[in-house]
């Protein structure tokens, strides 16, 4: 069973392999790196260690503010479980860490975790200015006796992967081909909450989801996805956008799903949202008429999408 620790007071460790960084999204470059490590370290005996920051450095070190991550806390610890990782250690990021150095960091480290091996991608570097980049920490493995094993860049569509390049295809609603470099379906979970009523009457009852304020909302749209309800899976039709059809002071970027054939009160109820095709962009209407013709268009797209997702992955749906 995975051990996972938000403090390393107490923690004395010995005989382990790590990797170290912020691993938002557990993109398919991060699994590759870890998926190794696991693998190698249990074939040496080692356990294997997945050191993560929260919060984000760029939200600690640039103020990134507002919906950013990729994956929240639970969500990456989840994925690195699934991965085989015997310790995933959530450490806070502060300033004050920004500007330790990297020998006293890794000196730290080795106290508390015992590493043999520190695996790391081609562009790693920790410590104040960056100073402890691959060459300087294999330098330093030298003296304090463990190893640096890199892993070379993994890229797509011509590109190496990283969170920054998914994050941009999810603000910009690609959420395909963001599902491709994260090697799932982007998710989003929250509460059913209160809206204005206008879906109801009209005909067409959506859930307004409140996805909190970290995690990253796709780009303004309409998207088919999955929705899991009390452990059941259901197809939606989701909106993700300001509603331009009715004009509003409120500027901010609402996710409203309609559940396809449920009927229910779902207030209060936690819908998790898996993003499978993005049907169009936010469009404004001249009239109700209008807007309800083009929901329709929509559901029945999205059905269409679901039904051969469904074939494809053998996932049923309600």
């Amino acid at each position: 069973m995975m051990q996972h620790f938000t403090s390393l007071e107490g923690v004395i460790l010995e005989n382990t392999w790590l990797t170290i960084g912020s691993f938002d999204g557990i993109h398919i470059g991060h699994q590759q790196l870890i998926r190794e490590l696991n693998l190698q370290a249990h074939q040496a005996g080692a356990k294997s260690v997945v050191l993560t920051f929260y919060p984000h450095p760029a939200v600690v070190l640039r103020g990134r503010s507002g919906a950013f991550y990729i994956t929240t806390r639970d969500e990456k610890i989840e994925l690195l479980d699934r991965l085989d990782t015997d310790i995933v250690i959530t450490y806070p990021f502060t300033n004050e860490l920004s500007q330790s150095s990297a020998r006293d960091f890794i000196t730290f480290l080795i106290h508390h975790l015992g590493f043999r091996q520190l695996w790391v991608g081609h562009d790693f570097a920790l410590g104040r200015g960056r100073e402890g980049n691959v060459s300087y920490l294999t330098q330093l493995g030298e003296e304090l006796s463990y190893k640096v094993h890199v892993m070379e860049p993994v890229k797509a569509y011509g590109r190496i992967i990283s969170s920054s390049l998914i994050r941009n295809l999810i603000s910009e609603g690609k959420i395909t081909e963001a599902n491709k470099l994260l090697g799932r379906r982007y998710r989003l979970s929250g509460e059913v909450i209160h809206g204005d009523g206008r879906g109801k009457r009209i005909g067409i009852p959506t859930a307004n989801i409140d996805t909190g304020e970290e995690k990253l909302i796709p780009g303004a749209g309409i998207y088919a996805c999955r929705a899991k309800i009390l452990n059941k899976q259901w197809s939606a039709a989701v909106n993700v956008g300001t509603r331009p059809t009715f004009p509003s002071a409120d500027r901010k970027a609402h996710v409203e799903a309609y559940i396809l054939d449920f009927s229910g009160d779902l207030y209060s109820e936690i819908i998790t949202l898996e993003f499978v095709e993005r049907l169009r962009g936010e469009e404004r209407f001249e009239n109700i008429e209008e807007l309800v013709k083009q929901i329709y268009i929509d559901i029945d797209q999205t059905r269409s999408i679901m039904i051969l997702d469904e074939r494809e992955n053998n996932i049923p749906l309600n």
